[in-house]
This record gives structure tokens, sequence and C-alpha cells, in this order.
């Protein structure tokens, strides 16, 4: 990573996010202790919103016009449990596709500091 790219652009920028989602999510729709909370989610449109988030969070470009995560999440009592399975679905993905550990590690780090607006909302 050269010293003026952002995370987004090492990762690989739009394409490689679409990717890290669209797997993201099959994971996550996979797993019996979280596919309920998508149950009545429309999963095109989530993903896109992830996709922007995600863009937004490693310094891509601001395409995110969601909510904030503490009004996103809202009466939905997020386990502590099931925040820390959603990051570690998050972590195997971008394993899978190959992303360095010093990135993973990054990558984590910043969703780590939106526990506080996820979890018991």
């Amino acid at each position: 990573m050269t010293p003026t790219a952002s995370l987004y652009e090492t990762l690989g920028g739009k394409a490689a996010i679409g990717a890290v989602v669209d797997d993201f999510y099959r994971r996550v729709l996979a797993d019996p202790a979280l596919a309920h909370r998508f149950a009545q989610t429309e999963m095109d449109k989530q993903r896109k919103h992830l996709a922007a988030f995600m863009a937004l969070a490693l310094g891509g470009p601001d395409e995110y016009a969601g909510r904030s995560m503490e009004k996103a999440h809202a009466g939905l009592n997020i386990t502590r449990a099931e925040f820390g399975a959603v990051a570690g679905h998050l972590v195997q993905t971008l394993r899978a596709l190959g992303v360095p550990q010093a990135h993973i590690d990054s990558v984590i780090g910043r969703v780590a500091g939106l526990e506080s607006g996820i979890v018991g909302k």
C-alpha cells in the first residue's frame, strides 16, 4: 500500500468490495444463528447499501446515503455474540479472497469501532 492509497484502493476498489459483500452475505445467510436477522430484508438493496458503506469506511468514494449505525440497528437488540459472528464471517471472507492479514486487521479494527452503535440497540 502506498502512503497515499486508501485501504479501499489497496483492496481493489469497487469490484473488490462487491466481491467481499457478496461472499460475506453468502456466509452470513448460511449461518443459522444469523440468517433470521435477514429474513425480511431485500438482499439486493442490502448488498448495495453495505458496499457503499464499506467503500466510505475504507477511504473510497462517499456514496453512502444510509442511516447512522445507531438508527439502522435500533430495536434489533443485536447481541455481542451476533456482532462477533458477523465480524468472523467478514474475516473468513477477506481471507478467502486473499487479503493480507495486515489489511484484514485494519478492516476489523474499523468494524470493531462500530460495535457500540450496533450491539444492544
